[in-house]
C-alpha cells in the first residue's frame, strides 16, 4: 500500500492529465497494480546486492539495461556510476525530473530475510557489511516502475520526463572524490534538456503504512562534516599524571558539544543536530596515546544558525582542550545546504498527493 501510494503520487504528479481524465486515471491505477509484484522483486534484488557510494557499477548497469529495454534515451555512466534516462512525451510541456538514489551504507545486516545482504567490503581500514539501510533499494524500484508505466503512456504525456538515478548520495570515501549529486550537476544532468522542476521521494519507516507526508519549505537539513584532532601527551596508563590524556579531553569535548544544541541554539526557530559518530585513539589498554580523532556530522535548517554552530564547535573544542593542557584542531567541511521545497510547487502538487493517498489498491 505504501509503495503503491508513493508510485501513484509520482505518476499523477507528472502526468497531470489524470486530473481531468478519469479513464486514464483508472488505467494508470490498473497498471500500478499489475507492476507491483515485479517492483517488489526489483527491490529485493537491489537489497540483496548493495554497493557503497561510487562503487555502484553493477547497480548502474542493471538500471541502464532495464531503461534501454523500455526504449528510453539512456546515459550511462554519469557521475561515475549514475544513470540518466529521457522520455519524450507526445504533447508539449515542461521537463520534469524524477530522482532516486542508488548507493548503500557500510552497515551489517542482521536478520534472516531470504534476500538479506551478505556483502562485505573493506571500509576505512575495516571489513564491514553493506546494506540498503536507508531505503535506496525501494527508491530505485519505485522509479523503475514509474519509468515503465510512463513509457507505456507517452502518448498521453505532456512534456519530457528525465529519470535520474543518483550515485553516492551517502557520500563516498575521500579518495573517491566529490559525492554524486554535485558531480551529476557539474556533468550537466539538469541541462539538455533543461529541467523545469525536479521531484524526489523518501520512504520513512516512522510513518504508518499507507500514509504520505510532505512539507513546504525546509524538509531535510544541511549536511556538514566535522573532524577534531585532539593532541595531548602520551604516558603509561599506570601514571596518568605524566600525560595529557586526549581520550579524557575528547570525552569532555563530546559532552561540551551537546550543550551547543541544548543551551546555545534557538531551537524554537529551527532544528539542529551535532552528532559524533566515530572516535579513534590508542592501540593498547595500558598506554595513554598522544592523539585522539573525532568525526561527526552537523545538521541544520537555518543558514545563520548553521554558521553559528560552526563557530560554537570551534570555540568549545579548542577551549576545552586548552583547559586540560591539550590542543584541538577542528576541521569543518561545508558539504550540502538544506533541502528547501518550493512552496508554490508544493502547493501545486498537494492535490496529486491527496488523490494518491486516497486510492484503494
Amino acid at each position: 500500500m505504501k509503495k503503491l501510494s508513493i508510485l501513484i503520487f509520482v505518476l499523477v504528479a507528472v502526468s497531470g492529465v489524470a486530473q481531468v481524465n478519469p479513464k486514464l486515471q483508472a488505467s494508470l491505477n490498473q497498471q500500478v497494480s499489475e507492476i507491483e509484484g515485479r517492483m517488489i522483486e526489483w527491490r529485493r534484488y537491489f537489497h540483496e546486492h548493495p554497493r557503497l557510494s561510487n562503487h555502484e557499477t553493477k547497480t548502474g548497469e542493471r538500471i541502464a539495461n532495464q531503461l534501454k529495454a523500455l526504449g528510453l534515451e539512456v546515459q550511462y555512466p554519469v557521475a561515475k556510476t549514475g544513470v540518466v534516462a529521457i522520455l519524450k512525451g507526445s504533447k508539449p510541456g515542461p521537463v520534469v525530473a524524477l530522482r532516486a538514489d542508488i548507493d548503500a551504507l557500510p552497515v551489517t545486516e542482521r536478520n534472516a530475510l531470504p534476500f538479506a545482504s551478505k556483502v562485505k567490503v573493506p571500509f576505512n581500514g575495516q571489513e564491514t557489511g553493506v546494506m540498503h539501510a536507508c531505503g535506496h533499494d525501494t527508491h530505485m524500484a519505485i522509479l523503475l516502475a514509474t519509468a515503465e508505466i510512463l513509457a507505456k503512456n507517452k502518448n498521453e504525456l505532456k512534456g519530457t520526463v528525465k529519470f535520474i538515478f543518483q550515485p553516492a548520495e551517502e557520500g563516498g570515501p575521500a579518495s573517491d572524490g566529490v559525492s554524486g549529486a554535485e558531480l551529476m550537476v557539474k556533468e550537466g544532468v539538469l541541462e539538455n534538456p533543461k529541467v523545469d522542476a525536479i521531484f524526489g521521494l523518501h520512504i520513512q519507516s516512522l510513518l504508518p503504512s499507507g500514509q504520505l507526508a510532505y512539507r513546504s519549505g525546509g524538509l531535510m537539513a544541511s549536511v556538514d562534516g566535522v573532524d577534531i584532532k585532539v593532541k595531548g601527551r602520551g604516558a603509561h596508563g599506570a601514571t596518568p599524571w605524566d600525560s595529557v590524556d586526549p581520550i579524557v579531553v575528547s570525552a569532555q569535548i563530546i559532552t561540551g558539544l551537546q550543550t551547543i544544541i541544548s543551551r546555545q541554539t534557538e531551537l524554537t526557530k529551527a532544528g539542529a543536530v551535532i552528532t559524533i559518530g566515530s572516535i579513534h585513539a590508542g592501540i593498547r589498554r595500558n598506554i595513554i596515546p598522544e592523539e585522539a580523532f573525532l568525526e561527526g556530522t552537523i545538521r541544520a535548517f537555518d543558514d545563520e544558525m548553521q554558521k553559528k554552530i560552526h563557530q560554537d564547535i570551534i570555540r568549545t573544542a579548542t577551549k576545552i582542550a586548552e583547559s586540560a593542557g591539550a590542543k584541538a584542531e577542528v576541521d569543518i567541511q561545508i558539504m550540502y545546504p538544506a533541502t528547501i521545497n518550493d512552496p508554490k510547487l508544493t502547493d501545486q502538487m498537494v492535490p496529486s498527493l491527496v488523490r494518491a493517498a486516497a486510492l484503494k489498491m
